[in-house]
């Protein structure tokens, strides 16, 4: 009979893998952030068929080795700018260690006590490090994806139409419900409106002013023109951070506005959230703190390996109320002030998220992860004013964090500078230091930087700048 790994095998095996994390992660920046391989390449090199009798475990991170590790986008490298980077960070892959070999379901306190408590007190520690109100609650989840999805249907449920037992389908009664967002909004909150049987045509995409900024007049109108067709107003979604440029929505004004027309406002911080830790950086996103929820990633900027979002919510009886199911085979008999995280989202099972965010913060400290978050920033508008000094090239965006979006100048119609650009970034990212991804900004192409890796120093931005500029004059000839 089969049996798992005998003790002194696993321990073996477990301090090759030490070597090989320790390995990839002290030399990761030397390999192409892409790596040379194209599609099928990977499947054609696996067995077609699972192996009927045991392979030993050296075999099979041999495998891992060759098949693995060199066949895949390296999102550790010091390179990756592309999208909005995550790091796994030493004390956060220690952790994830951990939770595998405790293997916690989080479901109910009683089936994992120290993950359920853990949880509700690093989350409270994040609150007091972004300056969110005391009574904020914390709840992680695995994507902002999903703890957007949790949010807006907590704002769901807290309309009087009663969802939760008579759903919405087939209910003359009910109006249609509506969401509405920037523009520049992440593509979660469509998806969580299809989920949430609102319908993508109910999701309103406000217009955004030259800053990419939620235009609040345009706004208002929205909501009015929605009431007096009968509509029912659900949430309004604030970016702080928006995906592409980074812009943050008038927040004061949006809440004023939900305030006074008694509408949900769930504020996505999923990527500058995080900088919310450093005061002046808190200065930029005035008003989080009246959200009804709000989201923010740890593994985008806290070096806290994917996946880790948190979700506050100011009353959290409205998840429960949402959520909580317990079915006869759930029953305890704990007292009902024991928290059961099951009954906080649409998830049963709960991994042990929060180990890998109170290792990181604790490994870190705060102000340790101030001052890298500080430095990404001041790269970030070292690039900038590198862009703006080359009459050769233009920021197409504001710079309030560490993402700059740029494209380069060209005489012609749009069309053509569009290519341009289009060219120039496959040209850097077929170099291999650097891995950039891009935008569209007014209907043009526009490169984009986003700088947030833990291993990202300025000596990269200096290395960059000078591919940029040498691939130019490569596109150009």
């Amino acid at each position: 009979m089969s049996r798992d790994l005998p003790a002194e095998d696993f321990r073996t095996a477990m301090h090759r893998v030490a070597d090989l994390v320790a390995d990839y992660l002290e030399g990761v920046g030397d390999r192409s952030v892409l790596p040379p391989v194209s599609p099928g390449d990977v499947r054609r090199a696996l067995p077609a068929a699972p192996p009927e009798a045991p392979e030993a475990i050296g075999a099979i991170l041999d495998d891992y080795l060759r098949l693995i590790e060199p066949n895949t986008t390296h999102w550790n490298h010091p390179g990756f700018l592309a999208y909005f980077s995550i790091t796994g960070s030493g004390p956060g892959i220690l952790a994830e260690t951990l939770a595998a070999t405790l293997n916690n379901n989080a479901m109910l306190w009683r089936t994992g006590q120290a993950p359920t408590e853990l949880e509700e007190t690093v989350c409270a520690w994040l609150a007091g490090m972004m300056g969110l109100p005391p009574e904020s609650r914390g709840h992680i989840n695995d994507t902002a994806s999903s703890s957007s999805l949790v949010a807006l249907a907590a704002a769901r449920h807290r309309l009087p139409i009663d969802v939760r037992v008579k759903g919405l389908a087939g209910r003359p009664d009910v109006p249609a419900l509506t969401v509405y967002c920037s523009d520049q909004a992440h593509s979660s909150i469509d998806k969580s409106a299809i989920v949430l049987g609102v319908g993508q045509e109910n999701v309103r995409r406000i217009a955004s002013d030259g800053d990419f900024r939620m235009s609040v007049p345009a706004l208002a109108e929205a909501v009015a023109r929605d009431r007096a067709a009968g509509k029912l107003p659900m949430a309004i979604v604030a970016t702080v951070g928006s995906t592409s440029t980074t812009s943050v929505d008038p927040v004061p004004e949006i809440a004023g506005l939900c305030a006074r027309e008694g509408i949900w406002l769930h504020v996505d911080a999923a990527y500058a959230g995080a900088a919310a830790i450093c005061p002046e950086y808190r200065a930029l996103m005035p008003g989080i703190e009246r959200a009804d929820s709000l989201v923010v990633n740890p593994h985008k900027w806290l070096f806290t390996p994917v996946d880790c979002s948190v979700l506050f919510v100011r009353d959290p009886a409205l998840l429960k109320g949402a959520f909580s199911l317990i079915p006869e085979y759930l029953r305890t008999g704990e007292s009902s002030d024991v928290t059961n995280l099951m009954d906080l989202g649409f998830q049963l099972g709960r991994r042990f998220r929060s180990l890998k965010l109170w290792m990181v913060i604790r490994a870190f400290g705060v102000e340790g992860l101030r001052e890298r978050i500080r430095l990404h920033c001041a790269m970030a508008r070292d690039l900038a004013g590198w862009i703006e000094a080359d009459p050769r090239f233009e920021l197409a965006a504001p710079v309030p964090f560490s993402t700059v979006c740029f494209r380069a100048r060209l005489a012609g119609p749009p069309e053509e500078q569009d290519r341009f650009n289009e060219r120039l970034m496959a040209r850097i990212n077929a170099a291999g230091p650097f891995f950039l991804s891009h935008t569209g900004l007014q209907g043009r192409y526009t490169l984009r930087v986003a700088i947030g890796n833990l291993r990202t120093e300025p000596e990269h931005m200096t290395a960059l700048w000078e591919l940029v500029t040498k691939s130019l004059e490569e596109v150009a000839a």
